[in-house]
């Protein structure tokens, strides 16, 4: 690994190496104290964020590693000197960047002109730390992931895609219920799809929400991404179906509910679910510090 992009640039044997990893590092976290010592990282951030901000600040620390936040008060990415400059100047201090953005373009930009370490915290087309925690929460209560089916439901966006690519990775059974004209990007689904093939797994994209039968897990996310101005009155009927309720949990039998959050309570998803049983949304919010650490370890140490 030379950076974190996306998860289909990884192989198998990589992506299940950084989980493990990962439950190496929560279980004897004081193994991995001094896994950066001498290192420093610096976030660039163009989103608000709660728990990619705090999950990496404190993981770096918790592996003796330096943290520099930076957000677009020292200018925006590419407006105030270019991404290609802006990257060559960090490398030649910090041992590594985080970049949560906008585009995807300049996390890709940020990679091809630094020469240090780059991993993608979020972007308009991935969210691969997300994903590889998810991937962690689902092992850690099922095991084998090949034997996992996971279903995401809602609209198409950068998680989906990231979990698509996590799971074909991996050979796992995915299904992405969408209503019509919100499913996730063409392309995207294409590269997943053959990837889900040569491991052994399979992707299903469907409208239907009867989909959800015998999958282990639902993960739901919010029906407008941040950033997008597309009013909740504008899409509340042809989303209406796919929200996430106790009655949807039991009728399906699924066992486990996921979300990356932050949620809107009471739109994809109702409290009952969110605050229940089989709600693993505080396990995935921890595991996000794991498996970024795990990356960390693995492109720094």
């Amino acid at each position: 690994m030379k950076h974190l992009l996306s998860l289909k640039e990884l192989s198998q044997s990589q992506l299940l190496a950084l989980l493990e990893l990962a439950k190496k590092i929560k279980a004897a976290p004081e193994e991995y104290r001094t896994a950066l010592d001498g290192k420093s990282v610096v976030m660039l951030f163009e989103k608000p964020s709660l728990r990619t901000r705090v999950s990496f600040d404190i993981g770096i620390n918790k592996l003796g590693g330096h943290c520099v936040y930076m957000d677009q008060q020292n200018g925006a990415l590419g407006k105030r000197e270019s991404v290609a400059d802006f990257a060559g100047n960090i490398s030649q201090w910090a041992d590594g960047i985080v970049a949560r953005t906008f585009s995807h373009v300049t996390i890709e930009e940020l990679a091809e002109y630094g020469t240090v370490p780059v991993i993608n915290a979020l972007s308009d087309l991935y969210h691969p730390c997300q994903a590889l925690a998810d991937l962690l929460t689902l092992a850690e209560n099922e095991g084998d992931l090949k034997n996992v089916k996971l279903a995401y439901m809602g609209d198409g966006n950068n998680v989906t895609h990231s979990l698509m690519f996590g799971a074909a990775v991996l050979g796992m059974q995915m299904t992405v219920i969408c209503p019509e004209g919100h499913f996730p990007d063409g392309f995207v689904v294409t590269q997943a799809q053959q990837l889900a093939a040569a491991h052994g797994g399979s992707l299903l994209l469907t409208s239907d929400v009867a989909a959800l039968e015998e999958v282990d897990a639902v993960y739901t996310d919010t029906w407008i991404s941040m950033g997008d101005n597309t009013k909740l009155s504008d899409i509340a009927a042809k989303f209406g179906q796919y929200q996430v309720t106790r009655e949807m949990m039991d009728k399906y039998q699924v066992k486990y509910f996921m979300h990356c959050l932050p949620a809107h309570r009471g739109v994809e998803v109702t409290d009952e679910v969110m605050d229940g049983e089989g709600s693993l949304i505080l396990q995935q919010a921890q595991n996000r510090m794991h498996a970024q650490n795990a990356v960390l370890v693995t492109l720094l140490s």
